[in-house]
């Protein structure tokens, strides 16, 4: 392959100029494409990158010096990006096409996958430094077809992060949450590029909008509890719910809730198990608890106190340390080599052995004794705030 210093790079509109001619023809888009991109390969043409700052309004000037939330920096960024019409959405989702075909084309002809080259290409896929530069071990042809492909993906979910903001608002009921949300819900618009038709003729965010919502009810799903709770569980509850309604909101038999939901009763019986609330220990469990938390009241007396706010002042070394007085001397040693604790590396399990000169066997033996041990409530309390 020629050096990249002399790669002829080819603008969008030479590319659209094209790819706009094969567009009368739908069924042959995509053979007339390849035909293109066999061509562009022989002569050792590049894609023009563009600049992200050519899709963004000028920055306006702050109005004031106080410091804006996260979240306001966020949406002002947004803000400043250009929202695409439909014809320009769909010229870049044909570009996109095109260079996937061009990327899978290199790929095969190097004996590689998509994977092989995102484990290993590190650095933002758009305008960057080292973008010319080919890692170890892929062939620079690769790295430019990805770069250029990533960087028209790119565009496309910058244009449309809007639609994260629209649409979160139904989902999230705090500022820390709705951060999350938006932040899954931007990576989900990759996902809708990817599987975007454009032959179908309809706008990008008709389609986004249903990956950004199922981003949503995922991360809700996985996330919006203190205890998980498994997702089949979380939708069976959302039916259940609604069948209580249906049933004047107070029936709580699940053989008449498994008959009005649809849902079998063994379901219907997990879901109302898992539909427990969450206290904090700190807090208080009525009215007249004269300030005492919930941890005073679940505290056994016989092993002491559960919790007390001297655990936070507590490093891992010291639990660790406190922990392992516990073992014997040869005990302590094993544990030591075996992951690390006061030495340079951890040893496998035939070091510790030559070292110690004994059996391979034994040494599993040790480790595992002494593992038990560190099993115990006591020594658990020691080390468990880093477990």
């Amino acid at each position: 392959m020629a050096p990249t210093s002399v790669l002829v790079t080819r603008s969008h509109q030479t590319l659209d100029k094209a790819l706009d001619s094969f567009v009368a023809n739908p069924d042959t888009f995509c053979r007339r494409a390849k035909a293109l991109a066999r061509r562009w390969d022989r002569d050792e043409a590049r894609l023009e990158i563009r600049d992200p700052m050519e899709w963004r309004r000028p920055r306006r000037s702050p109005t004031s010096g106080r410091v804006a939330s996260i979240e306001a920096q966020l949406r002002s960024e947004i803000e400043q990006i250009e929202i695409m019409d439909r014809e320009s959405e769909a010229r870049l989702a044909r570009r996109i096409e095109f260079a996937r075909i061009r990327l899978e084309s290199a790929l095969k002809r190097a004996g590689l996958e998509e994977g092989d080259v995102s484990s290993q290409v590190q650095y933002e896929p758009a305008i960057h430094p080292r973008a010319q530069e080919a890692p170890d071990g892929l062939p620079a042809e690769v790295c430019l077809r990805w770069i250029e492909l990533h960087a028209m993906r790119r565009e496309l979910v910058e244009c449309n992060l809007y639609l994260a903001l629209i649409n979160v608002e139904r989902y999230a009921n705090g500022p820390a949450v709705r951060l999350d949300l938006i932040q899954e819900g931007s990576a989900s618009l990759f996902r809708a590029v990817d599987g975007f038709e454009w032959r179908r003729g309809l706008l990008f965010r008709t389609y986004a909008v249903h990956w950004l919502n199922q981003a949503f009810r995922s991360y809700l799903y996985n996330n919006g509890r203190t205890v998980r709770v498994p997702v089949y569980l979380q939708k069976a509850m959302k039916h259940v719910y609604l069948a209580k309604e249906r049933l004047s909101g107070r029936v709580n038999d699940a053989g008449a809730l498994a008959a009005e939901s649809g849902i079998k009763e063994n379901v219907v019986l997990g879901a109302l198990a898992a539909d427990r609330g969450t206290i904090s220990l700190d807090g208080g469990l009525g009215r007249d608890d004269e300030g005492r938390g919930a941890s005073e009241w679940l505290c056994d007396e016989r092993i002491g106190e559960v919790y007390s706010p001297s655990m936070e002042d507590t490093s891992l070394e010291d639990g660790l340390s406190e922990a392992m007085v516990h073992l014997s001397d040869r005990e302590r040693r094993v544990l030591g080599l075996r992951f690390g604790l006061g030495e340079v590396r951890e040893h496998t399990l035939s070091e510790v052995a030559g070292q110690m000169e004994v059996s391979l066997e034994r040494i599993r033996q040790i480790q595992m004794r002494a593992i038990h041990k560190l099993r115990t409530p006591t020594l658990r309390r020691a080390a468990g705030p880093f477990l």
